[in-house]
């Protein structure tokens, strides 16, 4: 980059020496402003060691990924969520409620050695216990630690970078699971992050107005109600991901329903710390 550089350098010092005509000023300023900006901008798209998107791509193309995830990764879409998320490599991330590691697997090869993931788990799934003490008795995922607690417990031992929840949030709201009082919950894990952390949360959209027990019964909580709640906490809104949309879906049906199971429309909400 330093012949550009130089070049520019050298066009501006003749065009100031007045030795270019008044009429030929103008073009030549132009060139040399755009050899200094490729002189800037150049090295940066060269220095990037490694794209969130080139570790993403290898964490969702990860063999030892269980075949019954990755079977569903066409409608999951894990590449566009990771994305969105903006998790990177060297990030403290904690999940909540892995259930299996889904996406716990992706999120540790994700951040890899010199991050880590902390995840929590509601100690009243013990199928979701055991599938995750499953996946790390494989050893592979070595910076990841689980913690079991009651439902709604934020506690994690370092300050996070992204807290991550995926098609849990509406759970909170289910007393089955554990009362919990989600607006204290989401100002624990305000408190938990770092000035400019991500709260990261994905749900199935449900229908406005929907009571506690109808949540219970359709496994969906409307966006507008998680934005308001977790804003309350002192988060702000800073994007939303429609990569999960789908009009097909009118809201009406259970997510457990054969008609929708795994075709529900769904909604990617990111919310920031301020610093």
């Amino acid at each position: 980059m330093r012949p550009l550089v130089e070049t520019a350098l050298e066009l501006a010092r003749f065009r100031d020496s007045h030795a270019l005509s008044h009429a030929a000023e103008g073009p030549m300023r132009h060139v040399a402003l755009l050899l200094l900006t490729l002189a800037v901008v150049q090295p940066t798209h060269a220095a990037a060691p490694s794209k969130p998107a080139g570790a993403i791509a290898l964490a969702v193309a990860d063999p030892a990924r269980p075949a019954d995830q990755r079977s569903t990764d066409e409608l999951r879409k894990p590449a566009e969520t990771l994305a969105f998320s903006g998790v990177r490599p060297g990030m403290t991330v904690g999940e909540f409620y892995p259930g299996g590691g889904y996406f716990t697997r992706m999120l540790s090869d994700v951040v890899g050695p010199k991050g880590h993931l902390y995840a929590i788990e509601n100690a009243g799934w013990k199928g979701a216990v055991k599938a995750n003490d499953e996946m790390l008795a494989q050893g592979k995922w070595s910076n990841v630690s689980m913690d079991v607690q009651p439902f709604g417990t934020v506690k994690f031992p370092k300050a996070l970078d992204l807290a991550w929840v995926t098609q849990n949030y509406h759970d909170l709201k289910i007393a089955e699971y554990g009362k919990v009082d989600t607006r204290a919950f989401d100002r624990q894990v305000y408190a938990a992050l770092k000035p400019g952390g991500t709260f990261f949360i994905l749900d199935h959209q449900g229908r406005p107005n929907l009571s506690d027990a109808e949540i219970a019964k359709m496994h969906r909580i409307n966006r507008d109600v998680v934005i308001k709640e977790v804003t309350s906490a002192g988060f702000k809104l800073v994007a939303e991901g429609k990569f999960l949309h789908r009009p097909g879906d009118d809201h009406s049906l259970p997510i457990f329903d054969k008609a929708i199971q795994g075709h529900t429309d769904q909604y990617a909400l990111k919310f920031i710390k301020p610093r």
